[in-house]
């Protein structure tokens, strides 16, 4: 009976770190570029009882008898399936339609990786993300401009004012991966590449099987809030029945506590 007190706390520790996982994804809903994940689950290594022999058509068959010792988390991947485009009225907000991830440079002159394309200008002109880590390779509008083209292949291109010839200031290029579910989260909505993504291949919006460049739209959360809803019930539900099994099983053990004595 305590082995059932063990299995019972491995699957209420589990089911609540799934349900701190729906509630993150929840919470970022309306987070741009955000990209959900799920809790991937297995057993423990089952502990084996003893050797039943089942007699089947005149031949043995050998079956372990095999009780379960839990539940674990082994994995969080995400899901970098597309979100929706949502069209804006800012032309430094853009939206990879397809594969890609966008490439910045942190302040430690390391290289992260985001989806989220809402762009802003520095102090010196140059393209940035929210947090103020330039977008690579380096783009900068210089003081004067009156208009910005971004071409769906990446292609950027400013009019000067009191000119109406276009000016070609730079290409933004994406970057894919083998395997983007071994990203690593580092936050701001970024990711950095590890041993499990592979290393970052670059080239130009619409080649390599890459996506293109959305000028004036933003992509958003790819997160399902009424299966999230459907997912908290179900994981609500799982811990409450976890929780009555764990007090049957205190109630057993009180019994036989109490035969015991007696």
């Amino acid at each position: 009976m305590i082995r059932q007190f063990f299995v019972g706390a491995t699957g209420m520790t589990a089911l609540e770190k799934d349900m701190i996982n729906i509630t993150n994804n929840i919470s970022n809903s309306k987070t741009i570029g955000y990209k959900s994940t799920r809790t991937d689950m297995e057993n423990i290594f089952p502990q084996v009882l003893d050797r039943a022999v089942q007699r089947l058509d005149e031949f043995n068959k050998p079956s372990n008898i095999e009780l379960g010792a839990g539940v674990k988390i082994v994995a969080t991947p995400k899901d970098f399936s597309q979100g929706t485009i949502s069209v804006t009225n800012n032309e430094f907000d853009l939206a990879i339609n397809g594969n890609g991830f966008f490439i910045f440079q942190l302040p430690n002159s390391e290289v992260a990786y985001g989806r989220a394309g809402n762009l802003n200008l520095d102090s010196r002109g140059q393209l940035v993300d929210p947090n103020g880590n330039i977008l690579e390779p380096g783009i900068t509008i210089p003081d004067g401009t009156k208009t910005v083209r971004v071409a769906p292949d990446g292609n950027v291109f400013i009019t000067m004012s009191q000119e109406t010839q276009e000016r070609f200031v730079g290409q933004i290029r994406l970057a894919k991966f083998t395997n983007p579910a071994g990203l690593e989260s580092v936050g701001n909505n970024l990711f950095k590449q590890t041993a499990a993504s592979g290393e970052a291949m670059v080239s130009n919006p619409g080649e390599d099987n890459l996506g293109t460049i959305s000028q004036f739209a933003i992509e958003s959360s790819n997160v399902d809030i009424i299966g999230s809803m459907m997912e908290m019930l179900i994981t609500q539900r799982a811990f409450d029945v976890i929780s009555k099994a764990i007090q049957s099983g205190e109630n057993m053990l009180k019994s036989a506590t109490e035969i015991a004595r007696s």
